[in-house]
């Protein structure tokens, strides 16, 4: 069996710097890795609609701003097959399949789900699409067979419960699905970068982002507003780096080459981090320097979205390429799906032989 990877997002909107050390970039590195046989990335406009139901065009708008960042951060097409989720019908049938494989107390039990209820409002009126997410997201994973879903640790509760319909569709119709594996980012920054206001999630709906697509300017005026340790009132205060955004996002993004270009006072983090504690370092320069190394990683980023938005309509037939090709793989387990279930009366011949002699019997 090849080594397949599948990873996707919402297209809620433009993708920020959290999606990026989370997990795009970590994509581009498998992808040029050549250690997979195959990577899927998938837009979920199916899923994002589960609770944007009632403003479809929002959803349909924010499709190309995700492949846009996509092919900004270095997806390639040639490589990896970038699809659109509602394009392939066998996703939405093989969910409506595995709800019987999962009882609606597990699905209350799944953290991200809670999380994600509480942060709608979703408490007194869940729409029973977001509720069921888990099942269409285990059915996403399962219909390309992967084996390696890179995602961050928000999601390792729902990789479990695919995990969970995986083994129970296998016991009781048979193997026919893969028990995926989940890929952490190795850079423990990068696991969930904070918002820019000291916010434990960077999101959209906080309006605490950093995005990709953002100008030079605007990065930097995020970058100088951001919350510190708030008891740092002087430089000559000591500071404290743990649990600081402005040195998470260091952690994340920072290269020590990058200090003999821009901070030479410092040949390493570590020796920044270790002045800012002791007192002496004011905030204004740490994030000075920052600026400077987010500019540094985000700049050829900026510049390839540029390209690509004078080329949308081949940015469109790469989607609909790609989403041939994931419709074609997710038919033939849809197809192995149904056989194991033994609802595939029609390509079932022996069957069909075997009750044509029944009734002439009788």
């Amino acid at each position: 069996m090849g080594k397949i990877i599948l990873t996707g997002d919402r297209p809620t909107g433009r993708l920020h710097v959290g999606h990026y050390v989370g997990s795009l970039k970590r994509r581009v590195e498998l992808q040029n890795s050549g250690a997979f046989d195959e990577i899927y990335i998938m837009i979920a406009d199916a899923q994002a609609l589960t609770d944007n139901a009632d403003n479809p065009e929002k959803v349909r708008q924010n499709i190309i701003e995700v492949a846009l960042d996509y092919l900004s951060v270095g997806l390639d097409p040639a490589k990896s097959t970038l699809f659109i989720q509602s394009q392939v019908e066998a996703l939405t049938e093989l969910t409506f399949y595995y709800m019987n494989l999962v009882t609606v107390s597990r699905l209350q039990r799944n953290p991200t789900v809670k999380s994600e209820i509480q942060m709608r409002n979703f408490e007194t009126s869940i729409p029973v699409g977001f509720f069921t997410y888990p099942i269409s997201q285990a059915a996403d994973i399962t219909a390309f067979k992967a084996t390696t879903v890179p995602v961050g640790e928000d999601q390792e509760p729902m990789i479990e419960q695919t995990r969970e319909i995986v083994r129970k569709f296998n016991s009781v119709y048979g193997e026919a699905l893969v028990e995926p594996e989940i890929l952490l980012p190795d850079n423990a920054a990068c696991l969930r970068l904070p918002g820019i206001d000291g916010k434990a999630k960077m999101s959209k709906s906080l309006g605490n982002c950093i995005y990709l697509s953002d100008t030079e300017e605007d990065v930097k005026k995020k970058v100088m507003s951001m919350y510190t340790d708030p008891d740092h009132l002087k430089v000559s205060d000591p500071g404290k780096v743990e649990g600081n955004p402005v040195f998470i996002y260091l952690d994340a993004f920072c290269k020590d080459e990058l200090f003999a270009e821009y901070l030479p006072d410092y040949t390493c983090l570590d020796e920044m981090k270790a002045h800012y504690q002791r007192g002496g370092l004011g905030d204004v320069k740490v994030k000075k320097f920052l600026n400077r190394v987010l500019q540094e990683e985000l700049a050829p980023i900026r510049a390839r979205r540029k390209e690509w938005e004078q080329k949308i309509p081949e940015v469109y037939e790469i989607l609909h390429t790609g989403s041939e090709k994931a419709r074609a793989t997710a038919n033939a387990t849809l197809a192995d799906v149904k056989r194991c279930m033994r609802i595939n009366y029609f390509d079932d011949l022996e069957l069909i032989q075997s009750q044509s002699e029944k009734f002439k019997e009788e």
